[in-house]
């Protein structure tokens, strides 16, 4: 049903895109649409893949494109599409472990694919995949997680986490990153229409493209009964994420320095592994990756989640509010979309431990008896039902319209 309806909405949007007359009233046959679904690369099953995940359940006939698929068997088998097609970066030697090596070919890489058979391209973009080229009569829709936020706004922090902050190898980087923007405000004109995973990007949006666009939250699995455990039963705080430095695991350890009678658990892998082990204080535990089960079995005995980090959106957040888990959080980002402070989370204005530790003691005096309950009722409306009912809605609306965003 979706693919006759689909196709005969691209039907009537590439007659108008490419100025056609219809001669006779009478709809031909139904055809359905030649979708293609860009994304940039298949390493981790993180936050980008759940969305990538959603839209490959919508449109399973749709083929999937690509730079590198390396993930893991177990994770690749749970997105599925048609047929898959990588780039040259796959035979690249590296890419498995040094992807981020090959970033200024990425841009060439995502223009190589050629989709000029497709009606319509839904790019999932963080950071290339919506400047893949379109032709005039296909409409090309990106869901964007946030612009390139390197090469924009976050350029500062991330060349100070990373050590690029001075020198030669800084100024080399600045160059990059300067003719990155330029490439990625100028591929923003070949998308027809963008949605945005939080009200924070799209204001990233805005500013860097100069476009508009809708807010659809990403699919979050959130719990269909209520919470597991009262308030009174909860014990340690978690954070969970990528070890890697703009996540900011190293604040939350610090601020655990200042509250010893708390205990902070803390779920994922990465990079800075061993440095934050090695300097953490004895009321940390690190738990190393887990497997889906096991997270949602720490997050629904939580006593609070800790996120420090100035996220897109941020899922991990969202399935702990699920699990009836508070949220301290520093204010700011994708984390305005679902944190009430003084309701189910606690915001933090200043960005430093001593802050964060002040602000983990406030929320256990400040928030309500009870809630546990209003942490989960809080994040019902982001069950990945909804996410599929709104990205078929934009969708189909952006088949229907023959004008594009302003």
């Amino acid at each position: 049903m979706l693919a006759v309806h689909a196709g005969a909405s691209v039907r009537r949007h590439c007659n108008r895109r490419a100025g056609g007359k219809v001669e006779s009233t009478r709809e031909p046959a139904a055809r359905a649409p030649r979708i293609a679904i860009v994304h940039e690369w298949l390493v981790d099953f993180a936050g980008s893949e759940r969305v990538l995940q959603q839209i490959c359940a919508l449109y399973p006939d749709a083929d999937l494109f690509t730079l590198v698929d390396h993930m893991q068997p177990e994770a690749r088998a749970r997105i599925k599409a048609a047929r898959s097609f990588t780039s040259f970066l796959q035979r690249m030697p590296g890419t498995k472990r040094l992807l981020h090596w090959y970033l200024p070919l990425m841009p060439l890489a995502i223009q190589q694919f050629d989709l000029t058979s497709y009606d319509l391209v839904l790019s999932s973009s963080h950071c290339v995949a919506k400047g893949v080229i379109t032709g005039p009569n296909t409409l090309h829709l990106c869901y964007c997680h946030s612009p390139m936020r390197y090469a924009w706004d976050m350029q500062g922090e991330y060349l100070r986490v990373e050590g690029l902050d001075r020198g030669l190898r800084s100024g080399l980087t600045r160059i990059l990153l300067m003719f990155l923007r330029i490439w990625d405000a100028t591929s923003a004109n070949g998308v027809d229409a963008f949605a945005a995973n939080s009200h924070f990007v799209g204001e990233r949006i805005r500013k860097c493209y100069r476009r508009n666009s809708v807010v659809i939250h990403p699919p979050v699995d959130v719990k269909a009964d209520s919470p597991p455990a009262t308030d009174g039963s909860r014990a340690d705080y978690v954070t969970v994420g990528r070890l890697i430095a703009y996540k900011n695991v190293d604040i939350i350890i610090e601020a655990f320095r200042h509250i010893p009678e708390r205990r902070l658990r803390v779920i994922g892998d990465g990079p800075l592994l061993k440095r934050l082990q090695r300097g953490a204080p004895g009321n940390v535990l690190f738990e190393g990756a887990v497997d889906e089960a096991r997270k949602h079995e720490v997050l629904s005995t939580a006593r609070g989640f800790v996120f420090a980090a100035l996220e897109d959106f941020g899922i991990a957040p969202v399935e702990a509010l699920a699990h009836g888990a508070p949220v301290i959080a520093f204010a700011g980002g994708g984390v305005h979309d679902y944190v009430t402070h003084g309701a189910n989370g606690w915001l933090v204005r200043e960005r430093n431990a001593e802050a964060l530790a002040a602000g983990i003691r406030a929320s256990e005096k400040g928030l309500p008896k009870g809630s546990a309950f209003a942490c989960w009722e809080s994040v019902q409306a982001m069950a990945q039902a909804r996410f599929r009912k709104e990205f078929e809605m934009w969708v189909d609306a952006g088949l229907a319209s023959p004008q594009r965003d302003t």
